[in-house]
């Protein structure tokens, strides 16, 4: 990749520094950019460092812990900036990825059904595969989206908004822990989630403004509350910089680690001036769950498919978010629903039925809302939700500190297996096509939850588990799983498909059979 400076100490992809380009990162935007990654990369790094060492200690046998029961972020008398008007019904949220210009559309719009979803959160993390491409392409779609101007057409339809009638836009931006690669400072990655606020707040914190809303962002894999403070201080300057007061922009964080499960109150203390609430991010913390106690032989997770809110633990865990956010007046947002429609009638209505369930358990717990990955289901969701909001309950029999550590008692069978390594295939079909989120046996399957059946399969492996079957979980186990699956997938998505699902399958097994576990799958952008 040859890179070439364009303005000051930064670096770009030099067949890539074209007029389309340059207007997404004019010279001021520039400047700023390297400005804020001098100032926040050191810490980022030794964060990241931090990360590690705590990992180190979980990996020898540590489990995480609650904080300063005594701390003023426990112990202090303090609210988090009064919501504003527009963040104070959230009912319905739902997600995709940001670089799909008619994905986004469809998830501003109402659906054939007429319902329509209060917020759209526009990914670029867990759901879009960060290629080069795929980032430019979100960030033009977030500026459109925010101007209500976003179109789209195609051979057979044209996909158009209506600024009247959308629901209103947030945007998740990446991870503390990802590169990226393709924007360099003095020959160095920037933050990839650094860049992905700047860019966004930059074009639209005005328009925004102009429109009497407010810049809504959310910030994903949160660990420790020294992280939830670099973001804090970063939305601070950012705001300086650009000559917005403090408050202008608002994050909701999700509280999808299993290290940030114990620091709620300390997160939100951090952000305190710019929250809009914490989000409950199911998918993410079973991942965690995993990856952080992967080395505990007496926590070795279940089946994935067994774990659901009803778990002791992610009960528990969902009610302290809850009791916490709303005794400092924030917004505490329920899990996704990973549904797709299913094929037949049949299959519908008992997805319908199983949305409903799920949301109003989490309604009925006090949550202001929750998420949804297909417009299908907003309709569904929203019937669960009857109030604006729920900042009144606030669980007082619920005990904060109530046990939120996982634990591994159920099935570890051979079909679990067989659904994480089905997943893992078909997810890394997607992924070799610029896909980051795939449409699979009526799921929309994910980045976490990609992640969670590698994770789940490398523990399985590590501590050599008998299946509930009889069968040891060895690597020719395996093999002998991805073989099967892979036959069965190509016959499912015919034999013009049968090239790319090998490619797909010998990358999976790949990472599912590494020696160690790696932190995640991705930590930086692809290079150009």
């Amino acid at each position: 990749m040859s890179m070439k400076t364009i303005g000051f100490d930064l670096s770009f992809p030099e067949q890539y520094w074209t007029s389309d380009y340059q207007e997404i990162l004019p010279p001021e935007l520039l400047k700023l950019i390297s400005r804020l990654h001098h100032e926040f990369e050191p810490r980022r790094q030794e964060l990241l460092h931090t990360r590690k060492i705590r990992q180190k200690e979980f990996d020898e046998g540590k489990l995480p812990e609650f904080l300063d029961r005594n701390s003023i972020a426990v112990k202090g008398d303090w609210k988090v900036a009064p919501v504003p008007e527009e963040l104070s019904c959230r009912r319905v949220e739902i997600t995709g990825p940001v670089n799909s210009a008619k994905m986004v559309i469809n998830m501003l719009s109402r659906n054939q059904e007429g319902a329509r979803a209060d917020m759209a959160m526009l990914d670029f993390e867990d759901s879009m595969k960060p290629s080069f491409l795929n980032v430019f392409n979100g960030y033009k779609n977030v500026i459109s989206a925010v101007s209500g101007n976003l179109s789209f057409y195609s051979s057979t339809k044209n996909y158009r908004l209506d600024p009247q009638d959308m629901a209103y836009v947030m945007v998740r931006v990446r991870g503390l822990h990802l590169d990226e690669s393709n924007v360099q400072v003095s020959g160095s990655p920037v933050s990839a989630g650094l860049l992905d606020l700047v860019v966004c707040f930059y074009h639209t914190a005005k328009l925004y403004l102009s429109q009497n809303k407010t810049p809504k962002y959310y910030v994903p894999k949160c660990e420790h509350f020294l992280e939830a403070r670099w973001w804090n201080d970063l939305f601070t300057r950012l705001e300086e910089s650009l000559g917005f007061p403090e408050s202008t922009l608002r994050a909701t964080f999700l509280i999808e680690t299993l290290p940030a499960t114990f620091q709620v109150e300390e997160i939100l203390y951090e952000i305190r001036n710019h929250a809009a609430g914490l989000n409950v991010g199911r998918w993410d913390k079973i991942f965690s769950d995993i990856k952080v106690l992967r080395n505990h032989s007496d926590r070795v997770m279940p089946d994935r498919s067994t774990i659901n809110m009803t778990k002791y633990w992610m009960e528990n865990y969902a009610k302290r978010v809850i009791k916490i956010c709303h005794s400092r007046g924030a917004f505490a947002m329920g899990g996704m629903s990973a549904f797709t429609p299913g094929k037949d009638a049949e299959q519908r209505e008992e997805q319908t039925r199983k949305v409903l369930e799920d949301k109003k358990r989490e309604a009925q717990w006090g949550h202001d809302g929750c998420w949804v990955s297909h417009p299908y289901f907003i309709g569904v969701a929203m019937a669960a939700f009857e109030r604006k909001n729920q900042l009144d309950e606030t669980l007082r029999d619920f005990d904060k500190y109530s046990d939120i550590l996982p634990s591994g008692e159920g099935a570890h069978t051979l079909a679990g297996l067989r659904t994480n390594i089905r997943v893992g295939i078909a997810y890394m079909h997607g992924w070799n096509k610029d896909i980051g989120c795939v449409s699979f046996d009526n799921l929309m399957e994910d980045l976490a939850t990609l992640e969670i059946s590698r994770a789940q399969t490398w523990q399985w492996l590590h501590h050599k588990i008998i299946l509930d079957e009889g069968m040891d979980v060895d690597a020719d186990l395996i093999k002998k799983i991805f073989s099967e699956e892979t036959a069965k997938i190509i016959k499912e998505y015919g034999e013009e498909e049968r090239s790319a699902l090998i490619e797909a399958s010998e990358s999976a097994k790949k990472i599912f059979l590494h020696k160690d576990l790696p932190d995640f799958l991705a930590t930086a952008s692809e290079t150009v």
